[in-house]
């Protein structure tokens, strides 16, 4: 299996386990930028020069032998599922992609059939009851990962302790984890554990969000969106992911962590 979803830079400095949106192009965008003192032109999941990734042939050889030999320091960056499963809403299923179709061609309409889901219209900004679709849209989501239909769970709204015990199954072993609800402070103590070619100043680092824009606008405060029945079904698809990352299940409206993350116990839980 290897490393699906694994990112390391050219200089070996660093690697870092992807967890869809989980401030993934901000954090890739300073990977390159710390190897090579200028960012890279375009969306960074795009780039297949300047950065070892586990989809690129030739870079499975070196990533590999780095995180088996546990020869660098790795991490990986997390979410507040409530937050995490509402952006996989607005973005993937409402907004129009970067190709400027929808994702994953016929899914939007496959969902507006069977679910009676509402997206904004063909542009996505047009205005419907974001509450009643995101709810519909939570049932779609637990059918894909409990039962696998109408089709696979898809990576952006799959439980993240799934993405991050691959890295740890196949040998692997994080020295942190951050959250994206503080991330200059965790991006800052992965920056201070390791060596750059090129010094990275976090303050002057832009957020590169990629699926800015892409959909329309949260019109309500998260804990709008979630009902008695959505927070269970919240819980059924992400209760590893609130246990081990220390998130607030009872409050969607606390996105911040409620505790520290215990790394031995991730490794334990995630392992088998």
């Amino acid at each position: 299996m290897g490393f699906p979803g694994t990112w390391m830079t050219q200089s070996e400095s660093v690697v870092y386990r992807v967890v869809p949106k989980c401030a993934c192009s901000t954090i890739g965008q300073i990977m390159f930028y710390s190897d090579h003192g200028t960012f890279f032109d375009g969306d960074i999941h795009d780039a297949e020069t300047g950065m070892h990734k586990w989809a690129l042939e030739e870079s499975q050889g070196p990533i590999s032998d780095n995180v088996t030999g546990q020869r660098s320091f790795a991490f990986t960056c997390v979410r507040n599922p409530y937050t995490r499963i509402l952006s996989s809403f607005f973005d993937k299923i409402c907004g129009i992609q970067r190709n400027g179709r929808r994702y994953r061609g016929n899914l939007v309409p496959q969902l507006m059939q069977k679910y009676g889901i509402e997206v904004g219209g063909e542009d996505g900004k047009q205005d419907f009851d974001q509450i009643a679709s995101f709810r519909r849209f939570l049932l779609f989501a637990r059918d894909t990962i409990r039962w696998r239909r109408p089709m696979d769970p898809d990576i952006h709204w799959s439980a993240m302790s799934g993405h991050v015990s691959t890295f740890i199954v196949n040998g692997g072993r994080y020295d942190r984890i951050i959250w994206t609800e503080d991330f200059n402070g965790g991006m800052q103590q992965v920056l201070d554990a390791i060596e750059t070619p090129h010094p990275v100043d976090l303050a002057a680092i832009p957020r590169f969000n990629e699926s800015e824009g892409h959909g329309p606008k949260r019109t309500h405060p998260v804990e709008d969106y979630f009902d008695d029945l959505s927070m269970h079904l919240v819980r059924e698809i992400y209760k590893r992911d609130f246990e081990l990352f220390r998130y607030d299940f009872d409050n969607p409206g606390n996105k911040k962590p409620i505790g520290e993350i215990d790394l031995d116990e991730v490794h334990a839980k995630l392992g088998d």
